[in-house]
């Protein structure tokens, strides 16, 4: 069966999309740490971000770099920070996370953001790319 996340590439589920190339993706986390939260992820459906080929991990780092990058001038943060979780959904993803604090990097406190907050957020990271 198809994970979330390749329902999103698919337009199977609707997303906030940041980017995409022919192997990757990246869109707004629907449930932030902060505004701005966005997930890279291989269009590949491998469970885990370790089991990926040499090439497609170093890709999917150089396509997540681009997207940090496009994130820290759209978003007024100290820096992106990048963290692997990937229990919750299995299929391989990068977390970029705009800091502040420390407290942005955790996984307990949620930023509530409406329709519209996630389309400006997504267009103005968008716009730096």
């Amino acid at each position: 069966m198809a994970s979330i996340f390749t329902k999103i590439i698919s337009g199977e589920i609707p997303c906030y999309k940041i980017a995409e190339t022919d192997k990757f993706f990246a869109f707004l986390d629907i449930n932030p740490n902060a505004k701005g939260h966005t997930l890279c992820i291989p269009k590949q459906e491998v469970d885990k971000l370790f089991d990926l080929d040499d090439d497609t991990y170093l890709e999917l780092m150089a396509f997540s770099k681009l997207v940090a990058r496009a994130i820290a001038k759209a978003v007024p943060c100290k820096r992106v920070g990048m963290t692997v979780i990937g229990l919750e959904v299995p299929h391989a993803h990068v977390h970029l996370i705009p800091l502040n604090s420390m407290e942005d990097a955790r996984f307990i406190s949620k930023q509530k953001l409406s329709d519209e907050d996630f389309k400006e957020i997504a267009s103005a990271i968008r716009a730096q790319l």
